[in-house]
């Protein structure tokens, strides 16, 4: 097993969200007697729409979702829900845009259209049509943290649930780019035995986590099993029991002999962990301190963008919503459609 890095520079910061008034949102003012819960109950009804939610997002979204999920199991829910008129997706408008370009009939509605995702950010598509040029003998392999004119220089989608799955597909005689998760690209390059070119990106949550302090804390908890997602660096997966995607991390709490976790991925599952395995112990995975005495990013903060407030108005007015170029979308269409097929 080998991979290589491409020698370029992919710098990536941690932005900080603007400030949320609980009574205002999108600069609309919300009747504070309101019972949002209810409301959205109703507007859901009245537009025929369904809410796609990842785990990612507040606990107060996951609960008003008809779907939660992770980005596979949202893209399939939002094509096979064939009754919907609308979808109001609580994630980041990489997942939107997926929803969109599955579903071109539906209004698609995000909440805040500055949900996005540092892996998105990181790889633009002109560039990684120019990697591409470079290297006309490989196929391109892209996760779906990725905009829609991204996918669309691609030759397979990918998520963390299928990766393994959609590497296999592809012989083992031909050469493969992979972008833009650095690491989820690693791991990968490592558990299949494939030679990759990888894209130097890589996610804000994930790269924060301490393999000093996770060491620490394993040793505070012997009897703790350490489950990781492979967005995270390869000197934290090493210590890990089990790597896997969101929706496996998930099932390994619910379903695995271990009464306590340390769970290495972005907070918000922790809320469905809990739900599903109320018996278990779950410790977050710690984060490097900051000099400040501050601790790192366990929270996704384009994930936190999205609000309650913001939910409803979304789903009262039909907006943000989500408009593709046909043609774009149509040849996004195509690698997404080929992941879907495995």
């Amino acid at each position: 097993m080998s991979y290589t890095l491409r020698h370029m520079t992919s710098q990536t910061s941690i932005p900080t969200p603007p400030p949320t008034d609980l009574g205002q949102a999108s600069g609309q003012w919300i009747d504070p007697s309101l019972d949002l819960f209810e409301e959205i109950e109703k507007l859901k009804k009245e537009r025929k729409a369904v809410v796609l939610a990842h785990y990612y997002q507040d606990a107060d979204l996951q609960d008003i979702a008809d779907v939660l999920g992770d980005s596979l199991q949202l893209a399939q829910a939002a094509r096979a829900r064939k009754d919907a008129e609308v979808i109001l997706f609580l994630g980041v408008h990489f997942m939107a845009e997926t929803a969109k370009i599955l579903c071109p009939e539906k209004t698609v509605v995000l909440p805040d259209l500055a949900a996005g995702c540092s892996l998105a950010d990181a790889c633009p598509a002109d560039k990684l049509a120019a990697w591409r040029k470079d290297h006309p003998e490989h196929v391109v392999v892209t996760y779906i943290n990725s905009t829609a004119a991204t996918k669309a220089e691609s030759d397979w989608i990918c998520t963390s649930s299928n990766a393994k799955r959609i590497i296999e597909a592809i012989p083992r005689d031909q050469p493969i780019l992979f972008a833009p998760d650095q690491n989820l690209g690693a791991w990968l390059a490592k558990t299949c035995g494939r030679e990759m070119d990888l894209w130097p990106g890589s996610c804000i949550v994930h790269i924060t986590f301490s393999e000093r302090q996770i060491v620490r804390l394993k040793a505070e908890h012997p009897d703790a099993e350490f489950i990781a997602h492979p967005e995270c660096e390869d000197n934290v997966l090493r210590h890990a029991d089990f790597v896997g995607s969101t929706s496996r991390l998930l099932e390994r709490v619910a379903t695995g002999e271990s009464k306590t976790f340390i769970v290495g991925t972005e907070t918000g599952i922790l809320h469905e962990m809990r739900r599903q395995a109320p018996d278990k112990v779950l410790i977050p995975a710690p984060v490097e301190a900051r000099d400040d005495g501050t601790c790192g990013c366990q929270e996704c903060p384009y994930m936190k963008l999205n609000t309650l407030e913001k939910a409803y108005l979304a789903l009262r007015d039909l907006k943000p919503s989500i408009e593709l170029d046909e043609d774009l979308r149509q040849r996004a269409l195509v690698p997404l459609e080929r992941m879907l097929s495995i």
